[in-house]
């Protein structure tokens, strides 16, 4: 994994997460597409194992800084981490290199994700509001609508755009 391309991937999206995104919202302010899990969803399902937990561990990292609920840090993590895990798991049995499976993965991880982290942070001692409809369904929804779109240029920033790299031809000739 080219990890100086994953960083500023990963900090060039939290950017737009914080500022543009609200230009993109649909009906409320809270609808609005979360790109953190689209490179989460991303990163699990095209990754070897390893570096896929990593990257899904981080990115949940950056969007508990990014998080619009200030003072809660840990839930993005942990679910995007497990739930990013389990992606990177279910790589051989899965295939989302079609379009419409890569929306039904971040919809469902989406889904599952934005539960366990509100779970998580009902859980907390101090009351924090939030939408939990656009959380649940709605952002989740609006993400695996833009997701296909953005795993092009996604993949060719990352040169993972389905050929062999260089990493891996060279691993092999050596064995």
């Amino acid at each position: 994994m080219r990890w100086v391309r994953f960083a500023v991937l990963v900090i060039l999206a939290s950017v737009l997460q914080t500022g543009l995104m609200g230009a993109m919202a649909v009906l409320r302010p809270a609808i609005k597409p979360d790109l953190m899990l689209i490179l989460m969803v991303f990163f699990a399902t095209r990754c070897r194992s390893t570096d896929a937990v990593i990257a899904s561990f981080t990115i949940g990292f950056v969007a508990d800084l990014i998080s619009p609920v200030l003072g809660l840090m840990g839930p993005r993590i942990i679910s995007f981490g497990l739930f990013g895990t389990l992606l990177s798991d279910l790589q051989g049995i899965i295939a989302t290199r079609r379009p419409i499976y890569q929306a039904i993965a971040i919809l469902l991880t989406g889904l599952l994700t934005g539960g366990v982290t509100l779970l998580l942070t009902f859980l907390r001692a101090d009351a924090v509001t939030t939408n939990v409809s656009a959380q649940l369904f709605w952002q989740p929804l609006y993400s695996a609508i833009l997701g296909p779109l953005l795993a092009m240029p996604i993949a060719w920033w990352m040169h993972m755009n389905g050929k062999a790299s260089r990493y891996r031809v060279k691993r092999s000739r050596r064995r």
